[in-house]
């Protein structure tokens, strides 16, 4: 049997299903949704179901926050703990301050060998970074391997998505060059991605029917000529038409992974309910 010497740590941006952390022994810091005078773990405290629940009737509107540079080093040190070294793959810096507040907790811990690494990306863009770091630690793959894994992967990933509204990105000041779709979308449905970091517009289409056909044609655009490609949802509370975008994708591009994934509630809360995906990596 490979003898594993490296652990990885992620966020729960990337909403891997349990079965994937467990299998590789992933450790997920979760996020911070605050709900008013109530803060809840991503994941934790809530989950995607509960959290579009509330706020389908809940007049307050959700906020997240960081979590806190000690959860992060209390994550890492765990993960130390099992004699390993630690690759933690966190969501885009440009997204959120939680790259640099896992860069805060590995300073906090001098004698522990710890690699902190942006994404740039979010959701199972994300996901997929880091399957591929956790899979390279399971194959016995040393420290300085895993990390190189991770970095390699990250311009293979991206996310192409719809969304019902701008106006949650806007709120949470995540709309990046999408902002010029605001004031001019009457009926229409905006495509975005997430490039160099940013959500950031592709185009914007009559309705929702045609934004979803749309996302996979830009999708297959993308990974064209590419292989192995591998696909995952991301979705809003909207399961049915995510498992049958990512089927109609597994059939059209050949993906030899596919993976039905959630928004995890601190993503919802910048994209808003029925927001609908694919992440892809391809060539690795």
């Amino acid at each position: 049997m490979t003898q594993r010497t490296v652990t990885i740590v992620t966020d729960s941006t990337a909403y891997l299903p349990k079965d994937l952390q467990e299998q590789y022994g992933i450790l997920t810091v979760p996020n911070v949704v605050n709900w008013g005078t109530q803060t809840f773990r991503d994941g934790v405290d809530m989950t995607s179901m509960e959290f579009f629940r509330r706020l389908k009737t809940d007049p307050v509107q959700p906020t997240t926050a960081v979590t806190s540079v000690g959860d992060f080093r209390d994550m890492y040190a765990r993960a130390a703990e099992m004699g390993h070294s630690v690759v933690a793959i966190h969501l885009s810096a440009k997204l959120s301050g939680t790259f640099a507040a896992g860069e805060q907790a590995k300073a906090l811990l001098p004698d522990k060998r710890i690699a902190v690494v942006d994404s740039n990306a979010t959701a199972m863009a994300l996901g997929f970074v880091v399957l591929a770091a956790a899979r390279a630690a399971a194959e016995g793959q040393p420290f300085e391997q895993v990390i190189q894994t991770a970095q390699d992967t990250i311009p293979h990933v991206g996310i192409v998505f719809t969304v019902e509204t701008l106006e949650y990105l806007r709120r949470g000041g995540r709309i990046g060059g999408a902002q010029a779709f605001i004031g001019r979308m009457l009926d229409m449905k905006p495509i975005l991605d997430l490039r160099d970091g940013r959500v950031e517009p592709v185009e914007r289409v009559r309705s929702k029917k045609k934004a979803v056909q749309r996302v996979l044609e830009v999708v297959a655009e993308r990974v064209k000529g590419k292989s192995p490609i591998r696909l995952a949802t991301l979705h809003a509370a909207a399961p049915e038409e995510a498992a049958a975008l990512l089927e109609g994708a597994r059939t059209q591009l050949g993906a030899i992974e596919v993976i039905l994934a959630e928004a995890s509630p601190t993503v919802a809360v910048h994209t808003g309910p029925g927001t609908l995906g694919l992440a892809y990596c391809a060539g690795r």
